[in-house]
């Protein structure tokens, strides 16, 4: 298991956490390698998609088809599918959910995604506020929320959003996170999409994309 206190996974009591060495020249190089560069950018869509509540900060959010190409898997219920570049890794998860990542030569985890069926007693009313609140209970200090979109139509569900940025006790490692529940018609699910902070301006079109491209059923 990766050492203790670098990303905080979705589920209440549980964390998926790498080793982290903040590199921003690392990470543009690894991107420039692997091929992925900003696949979605800023202010280069219609708008949000959403209603209520919704920060021009999702703008970005256009729900749509992955780019050809990419990798799907779903959760083992099948009620959400994860759709991410091959460059991408899966990862050791909790049974039930899925995970993936990358990794610079560094040891630099610049992407983690993870999907999990929804474990508490979590809300699209409050899940703002019910992520954050699980920030701090498990190894996250100095977390700070940005930006809050609810309302937003998914591909086959209805979801509410938080963009915020922690900092971990341990390593003392510094994330930015894209942390959505989405209601389907059976079920709950739980996608996180975060990269170092550092490496935000790199991936963060990539993980816009991802969050996208989610799908429940």
């Amino acid at each position: 298991m990766p050492p203790a206190g670098d990303i905080t996974s979705p589920q209440r009591n549980r964390s998926h956490r790498r080793r982290v060495l903040t590199a921003v020249t690392a990470a543009a190089v690894v991107a420039t390698a692997l091929g992925l560069g900003l696949f979605w950018t800023h202010g280069a869509h219609r708008g949000p998609t959403a209603t209520g509540g919704t920060s021009t900060a999702f703008a970005w959010f256009q729900p749509g088809a992955q780019p050809a190409g990419w990798v799907q898997r779903s959760l083992p219920d099948r009620e959400a599918r994860l759709s991410y570049p091959p460059t991408l890794d899966p990862q050791r998860s909790d049974p039930g959910s899925v995970s993936v990542g990358l990794t610079s030569g560094a040891g630099a985890v610049l992407v983690y995604l993870n999907v999990t069926p929804r474990q508490g007693a979590e809300t699209l009313a409050d899940w703002a506020d019910f992520r954050v609140a699980h920030l701090r209970e498990e190894t996250a200090r100095a977390v700070r929320r940005t930006a809050v979109g609810t309302g937003l139509h998914f591909r086959g569900g209805v979801g509410s959003c938080v963009v915020d940025e922690y900092t971990t006790r341990v390593h003392a490692n510094t994330y930015e996170e894209i942390a959505c529940l989405v209601q389907g018609r059976h079920g709950a699910s739980v996608l996180v999409a975060a990269t170092l902070r550092a490496a935000w301006a790199t991936y963060s079109g990539l993980v816009q994309r991802v969050v996208s491209a989610f799908q429940v059923s």
